[in-house]
């Protein structure tokens, strides 16, 4: 049966979808996935989905009683006790659970489908720990970079919404967003890059006749700078 806070997700949710459920964090949700704890997997576009039965699973888990916690083992059901079944001087402590490291993460902030599929195939093949979003305009690529806190953004300077040299500037300038590298690709030449000379001073830019040979030594490179 579906509990009120989920009875309104589809079958295969978004991330968002499951934060707004639940009432968490985007990034909260994200954690849960990197630890197994909700089922997901990436559309052919590089988009998280999220079993809304496994989001079920969990409020279940949640709301039995005392949670997720194990049962005990069979010598203990028997009636043995732990403190006398074992001298405290010879027990093994249990090593602690090991950390979760989230995976890095890229935003693309481009809107053509063309160089969506090229970045999309250079991660694949080159970048398989990485997680791709894509966003199709500035608008909604700032909301993303709020929202996601990426490893690596790479914008284009020609948006629709607001134009990638005013995105840039934003990003360069906000305290929040300092620890993610940016990358800008362009189908401008240099001469038709100098009105946005005041934003792309000292980033790395790609052009996209050369996305394919320059972008992967330049993402390794921006990757290696968040580790």
């Amino acid at each position: 049966m579906l509990s009120s806070s989920t009875s309104s997700l589809p079958v295969e949710c978004s991330t968002r979808d499951v934060a707004q459920a639940l009432g968490l964090a985007v990034r909260s949700v994200q954690l849960m996935v990197d630890r197994g704890e909700l089922e997901a997997w990436k559309t052919p576009g590089g988009h998280r989905r999220i079993s809304r039965a496994s989001v079920e699973r969990w409020l279940a888990r949640r709301a039995a009683p005392g949670g997720a916690a194990l049962q005990p083992p069979p010598f203990l059901e028997a009636g043995f006790q732990a403190s006398s079944a074992i001298p405290t001087s010879s027990r093994i402590p249990f090593p602690a659970a090991p950390a979760v490291v989230p995976r890095p993460s890229v935003l693309l902030i481009e809107d053509s489908v063309h160089f969506q599929t090229l970045v999309q195939l250079l991660l694949a093949h080159g970048f398989p720990g990485v997680d791709l979003h894509v966003a199709d305009d500035g608008i909604v690529g700032l909301a993303m970079v709020g929202q996601l806190e990426p490893s690596v953004i790479i914008v284009d300077i020609l948006l629709p919404g607001i134009d990638g040299a005013t995105l840039v500037a934003r990003l360069r300038t906000h305290p929040q967003f300092q620890r993610s590298q940016l990358i800008v690709i362009t189908s401008l030449d240099e001469s038709q890059r100098a009105p946005y000379a005041f934003a792309l001073a000292g980033l790395p830019v790609v052009h996209k006749p050369r996305l394919a040979q320059d972008l992967p030594a330049l993402l390794t490179q921006a990757l290696a700078g968040t580790a």
